[in-house]
């Protein structure tokens, strides 16, 4: 129900996104990495406007040992520049993942997309993505300043779930 959608309001997308940094905080707190959140894995908990969002899809989720993993995985489109790069990561690659989602619900198209499986990845490990016109214009600085935290290339610098819920969007 999530992608059926297609565009959200920012309240809208606002409420959601909440939702699922909150439920990752409390992973990350817990030791828990996801590393494959999707719109696909976020489905309502009832068929209700206001349902509640669950996360599913443990499958390549993974208990944190030293805060740092290996493994390549996750879906293309969401995974973060340092699991490409094939370079230790952390739980900061579920901050990228949410900064891809949130993108998604407030224009309806991802911010790396090729025509190659290849050359989005480079794309992704660029970490060069732009607010495009006439798509973005009516989207709040705030929203935008927000993904741009997410979609941060370096882990070190990109937002925590504690510091995106913090912040005013």
């Amino acid at each position: 129900r999530i992608l059926e959608r297609g565009v959200y309001t920012e309240k809208d997308a606002s409420v959601v996104i909440h939702q699922v940094l909150t439920a990752v905080k409390y992973l990350h707190e817990n030791g828990i990495v996801h590393r494959d959140l999707k719109p696909e894995n976020l489905l309502y908990l009832t068929p209700e406007e206001n349902s509640k969002i669950m996360i599913t899809d443990f499958g390549l989720s993974k208990m944190e040992q030293n805060g740092i993993m290996s493994t390549a995985c996750g879906t293309p489109g969401y995974v973060a520049p340092e699991v490409l790069a094939q370079k230790p990561y952390s739980k900061a690659v579920d901050c990228w993942s949410i900064g891809v989602i949130t993108y998604i619900l407030l224009c309806g198209y991802p911010p790396f997309y090729e025509e190659t499986e290849s050359k989005l990845f480079e794309k992704i490990k660029e970490g060069y993505f732009e607010f495009e016109s006439p798509f973005w214009d009516d989207i709040s600085e705030s929203a935008k300043d927000f993904i741009r935290h997410l979609l941060e290339k370096n882990p070190n610098m990109r937002f925590s779930c504690e510091e995106a819920l913090r912040h005013p969007w």
